[in-house]
């Protein structure tokens, strides 16, 4: 019986994920498996590192059969003789900001990367530096020049580098404060919703013509999971990175009520990271500081005041409006194709703005 040795185990930020690197006296192999909450929503992906053995002629059908790690056939390898063993000591596993995928890292030299989008699709995607022919274990790493995916395992390290030695918050903090009081004044009040985590994150507060604005400050700093698999090529740029706001007319709820109905921001804030999930334009959440007769909240750009926010690792951040949603409006999102977009529409149709004031329900409610 083959015995297998578990060489290093490391979470992901959230620790929603599990990249582990394994190796018994025929291969090694690199994976990324979800936590226990994630076991019934996503597979676990592997990645072929090197064969221990020479490589064989042809597929290691019986090692399949077996359920036991294949080796990888001699077409596909960059080396046909049996290769050393890995040591623990010089791995090294960078997960990307996304929080989704990881390149595994040996002796300094980029050994493989698992992409995050990967988790999101039946077909299994892992790049390996011993592979020279993609086969159904894994493709070529090749090089920053011919794979961006290794380039991206690059910039992710020097992320990560920067983050632990230069610590960027103060400068992204400050700009963002910046342009948001260029549109509402001067930041009264200031919440950090972090939980003392990375990335830091918070809320800043203004009082703007009468309404009460909260704006988020630190999710952009870290991609969205999914948007790659979604969005493809250029376009996922425009998509990975988002904060969050929330208005709320001054008359309507005093001050103190008006904080309570922006915590929901805070929880809002960790969604996409801890559910490996994202948030768009006409997406809904559940919260139970909305206020009374709504459910929860609508996400919109379009809604909003339209300002350009700071660029993030040079790409577009969006900003989403939190705005009140009754039960039955949400049930509406749901249940139709489209559903968020289209009580978009109804909203803009009905002169409503992000602000928070009176309204009447704009679908029916459910029959019975």
């Amino acid at each position: 019986m083959t015995q297998t040795y578990r060489l290093a185990e490391v979470f992901n930020q959230q620790q929603t994920l599990i990249a582990t690197v394994e190796q018994d006296e025929r291969t090694a192999y690199f994976y990324i498996r979800p936590a226990e909450p994630f076991r019934g929503q996503f597979a676990v992906r592997g990645c072929w590192l090197r064969n221990l053995l020479p490589a064989p002629a042809q597929e290691d059908s019986e090692a399949m059969a077996q359920g036991i790690p294949p080796l990888l056939s001699a077409e596909y390898c960059r080396t046909l003789e049996a290769e050393p063993i890995l040591h623990p000591a010089g791995l090294q596993v960078i997960w990307t900001p996304g929080d989704d995928g990881a390149a595994l890292w040996y002796q300094g030299q980029l050994l493989a990367v698992i992409p995050g989008w990967s988790l999101y699709q039946d077909k299994q995607v892992s790049f390996s530096a011993g592979c020279i022919k993609e086969n159904r274990l894994t493709a070529p790493l090749g090089s920053a020049s011919t794979n961006s995916w290794y380039a991206r395992a690059e910039k992710d390290r020097l992320f990560w580098r920067d983050w632990q030695d230069a610590q960027p918050w103060e400068g992204i903090q400050r700009e963002m404060l910046r342009c948001y009081e260029a549109q509402y004044g001067e930041s009264l009040k200031y919440y950090a919703i972090d939980q003392g985590s990375w990335p830091p994150m918070a809320i800043s507060q203004h009082y703007h013509q009468g309404n009460w604005y909260f704006l988020t400050l630190g999710m952009s700093i870290r991609p969205m999971p999914w948007i790659d698999f979604l969005y493809k090529d250029k376009d996922a740029a425009d998509h990975r990175r988002i904060e969050l706001a929330m208005a709320i007319d001054g008359e309507v709820m005093s001050e103190e009520n008006a904080v309570q109905m922006a915590s929901a921001l805070a929880s809002f804030a960790h969604f996409p990271w801890a559910r490996l999930s994202w948030l768009g334009e006409g997406h809904t959440l559940s919260s139970a500081v909305a206020p009374i007769g709504f459910e929860g909240f609508l996400l919109s750009a379009t809604l909003g005041d339209s300002f350009t926010l700071p660029p993030r690792e040079g790409e577009k951040v969006t900003l989403l409006w939190a705005t009140p949603v009754t039960a039955a409006e949400q049930e509406f999102v749901e249940q139709k194709p489209q559903g968020g977009l289209q009580l978009v529409e109804r909203l803009t149709e009905a002169g409503c703005n992000p602000v928070f004031r009176a309204r009447p329900e704009l679908v029916d409610p459910p029959a019975g």
